[in-house]
């Protein structure tokens, strides 16, 4: 099975709320909204970051902004103001996750078709 860059067909941006962070992943165009709620499921981002110490993570989706906002739980230890990381406040998680691969069943001319 082939697969495509999570960042050829969305957008995203990420921040801090606490120990947690939020990840905001906008589909580029409305009709690949779909393939988005299709393939970013909780687990799918949860394993995608476990290395960074997620312990849960909701989705949450915003049809009207053709989005889907993930909280990755616990992701930065104590919180932006107490966390050693060099990312503390979560901001470059959004670049992180465009960079997941992702099942491209129908054909990547397909899927690029629909940018």
């Amino acid at each position: 099975m082939t697969t495509i860059r999570l960042g050829e067909i969305a957008y995203a941006r990420s921040g801090d709320k606490g120990s947690s962070a939020n990840v905001a992943v906008f589909a580029n165009e409305d009709r690949q909204y779909d393939l988005l709620r299709e393939r970013l499921t909780e687990k799918v981002v949860k394993d995608f970051f476990s290395p960074l110490g997620v312990k849960k993570v909701k989705r949450y989706e915003v049809p009207n902004l053709s989005a889907l906002n993930f909280v990755l739980d616990g992701v930065l230890a104590e919180g932006g103001s107490r966390s050693l990381r060099i990312d503390a406040q979560g901001k470059t998680l959004g670049q992180a996750i465009l960079e997941m691969r992702i099942p491209d069943e129908s054909g990547k001319q397909e899927l690029n078709s629909q940018i």
